[in-house]
């Protein structure tokens, strides 16, 4: 009887795993594939191998900052206009060792709290040249503590680094945390970039804006599905291409590899892959203008440009795009060719 129930558990454990199986993209990109060459009488591709930028070393994008502190002699005649506490808390064992996250909090609530000492104090009092000193050095150093939190920061730091496993086919999850966090960081970034004052309550609104990012790995999982869609695009575009002469076409000419081919189309593409990457464009084009504002504030690493000029401007995108409409257009050329009304056959 035990040795039944272990035969039975490990057959729905396979059956569990080949219903997983056949969600992944990435197989059903590779049975895409197979079934072409199949029809086409010829070898199965190569699995292709997608290489990304990866995100720079830490030691390459990490900038000094100026470490500003006022002592607690000082800070304390800040008391009347709310700064005291706050510069007491940075002074503190733990204020020392805050996360990335935790450090820009602290220089925007710092920031705010100065803007409103150095209008509350009167103009005879001498801390506040000393404010106007600290401000502008904090503000010229505030993008600095920005880059550092989303390229040297643990969390976010694993949100643009690229992952190495795609999407499932039809389970795409849920990127309305990661947008919410993107967007309002890049609304901040914005303002630093513009040298305005960014509120307090923006700046307490980084706290969440980690943890919505911290459930999941949605942005660099986006980057790695739509580079590895774009490299079995290219597959499959290729091998058709390479193979079209043997796909005979015509009147009073026997055309039955057109329509299995054409049956593996509809089958394979337009059913499971085509909503798919429609899925990966859309979500891509949704987080990209807040990407492209959040990465346009100064000083940012020369280290960088590869990174940004393949995810943030777009060219990943662009070389998914152009998959996209090259392995349709091949599709169009050939239905066209042998006479073949596109639609549902």
């Amino acid at each position: 009887m035990n040795k039944l129930l272990i035969q039975l558990a490990l057959l729905s454990l396979l059956i569990i795993l080949a219903g997983c199986d056949r969600q992944s993209s990435d197989n059903q990109f590779a049975d895409y594939a197979d079934r072409l060459a199949s029809v086409l009488d010829v070898s199965s591709p190569k699995e292709p191998d997608t290489r990304l930028p990866p995100l720079p070393d830490v030691s390459d994008l990490l900038h000094r900052t100026e470490d500003v502190r006022m002592g607690l002699i000082d800070a304390y005649e800040l008391r009347k206009c709310g700064l005291f506490h706050l510069i007491a808390e940075r002074n503190s064992v733990l204020g020392k060792v805050q996360d990335r996250t935790r450090q820009l909090r602290y220089e925007l609530l710092l920031l705010d709290g100065i803007g409103h000492c150095i209008a509350t104090l009167p103009e005879d009092n001498d801390l506040k040249v000393q404010l106007i000193e600290v401000q502008t050095t904090k503000k010229d150093d505030l993008p600095k503590y920005l880059w550092n939190m989303l390229l040297t920061g643990e969390e976010w730091q694993k949100q643009f680094k690229p992952a190495h496993f795609a999407f499932s086919l039809n389970t795409i999850p849920d990127a309305t945390a990661t947008l919410q966090a993107i967007s309002g960081l890049a609304h901040i970034a914005s303002q630093i970039s513009a040298q305005h004052s960014v509120s307090a309550q923006s700046a307490e609104r980084l706290i969440s804006y980690e943890e919505n990012i911290h459930r999941s790995r949605f942005l660099g999982q986006l980057f790695y599905s739509m580079a590895r869609a774009t490299d079995w695009l290219n597959t499959t575009t290729s091998l058709l291409s390479q193979n079209d002469a043997t796909v005979v076409c015509g009147p009073n000419r026997n055309q039955q590899k057109a329509n299995f081919l054409e049956n593996v189309f509809y089958k394979f593409f337009i059913t499971d892959i085509q909503p798919y990457l429609a899925s990966l464009d859309a979500r891509y084009q949704d987080i990209q203008p807040d990407l492209q504002t959040l990465f346009a504030i100064p000083n940012r690493p020369a280290a960088l440009a590869d990174y940004h000029s393949f995810y943030i401007d777009g060219d990943i995108h662009r070389q998914f795009r152009d998959a996209t409409l090259n392995h349709v257009s091949y599709w169009q050329t050939l239905f066209k060719r042998c006479g073949i009304n596109v639609g549902q056959p």
